[in-house]
């Protein structure tokens, strides 16, 4: 088994809200990959006295310990009882039902000589690509299907769609949330490699529109997860200007890219 991590904040004078750990505990004939990718909070407020970097790194250390430590519970319950535990970290010092609690996007993956898991919470992007070089993207699109009146102001998104039915849903502090997550199981022998990608790192399909998922995954196998990132900021700094592509969007976002090879 190859694995490739990068992780790299958009600004040096911010924290990374970004969280990824890959573990092989079976000596090459099992895994798993946690990424997750912080929500960077409004001025305004969480109700909470900890920062995001502080709720990715609880998260995924819970998770990344479930993961591999509780192969008969599925990935979903894994994330319920990460929610849960990383909770119960800070109910009684901060309010945990504020909307912009910390929270986050959620990659899982686990595989052992027989299957590989999924699950995809919020806008990151799971791909897989099997022997033949087909790739398949696992995708969670509610956010990116919210009406564009609602997408207008960070107030307005919270209020009418943040972890509510018919909106999009974040791991913040409810365990529940996770059944609400994109899961399921593909067969060990259909898949050759896998990325995980935060939205930072998928702008260079996403937003930037360089190729595909599938022109992404073979630049990530042959030019390397860095690679890929480093592209990515050059086409932010080129795009600065004239906001064709980011819009009012950030210029440079926390970048994070897993790259295995079963």
């Amino acid at each position: 088994m190859r694995t490739e991590v990068v992780c790299e904040p958009g600004t040096r004078t911010r924290p990374n809200e970004d969280f990824a750990s890959v573990a092989a505990p079976a000596c090459g004939q099992g895994g798993s990959l946690v990424v997750l990718d912080g929500v960077t909070p409004p001025r305004s407020g969480t109700g909470c006295l900890h920062s995001v970097p502080w709720y990715t790194e609880r998260l995924g250390g819970a998770l990344a310990e479930l993961t591999v430590s509780l192969l008969d519970v599925s990935l979903a319950e894994c994330l319920s009882r990460a929610l849960a535990h990383t909770a119960e970290a800070h109910a009684d010092t901060c309010d945990l039902s504020h909307p912009r609690t910390p929270q986050a996007t959620v990659v899982l993956a686990r595989w052992d000589e027989r299957a590989v898991e999924y699950l995809v919470l919020s806008d990151s992007a799971l791909l897989l690509e099997s022997p033949d070089g087909t790739v398949t993207a696992v995708l969670d699109d509610r956010l990116g299907r919210i009406p564009r009146e609602l997408r207008v102001s960070d107030a307005v998104l919270d209020a009418a769609a943040r972890n509510k039915e018919g909106g999009f849903f974040t791991a913040a502090a409810d365990p529940a949330v996770a059944g609400r997550a994109v899961t399921g199981t593909v067969a060990r022998s259909r898949v050759r490699a896998l990325a995980a990608l935060t939205d930072g790192a998928a702008r260079w399909t996403e937003k930037f529109r360089e190729g595909d998922w599938t022109d992404l995954f073979t630049y990530v196998r042959k030019e390397g997860p860095r690679a890929l990132v480093e592209r990515v900021r050059e086409l932010e700094r080129a795009d600065a200007r004239e906001r064709v592509f980011l819009g009012r969007g950030k210029t440079h976002d926390d970048a994070t890219v897993v790259y295995v090879e079963l």
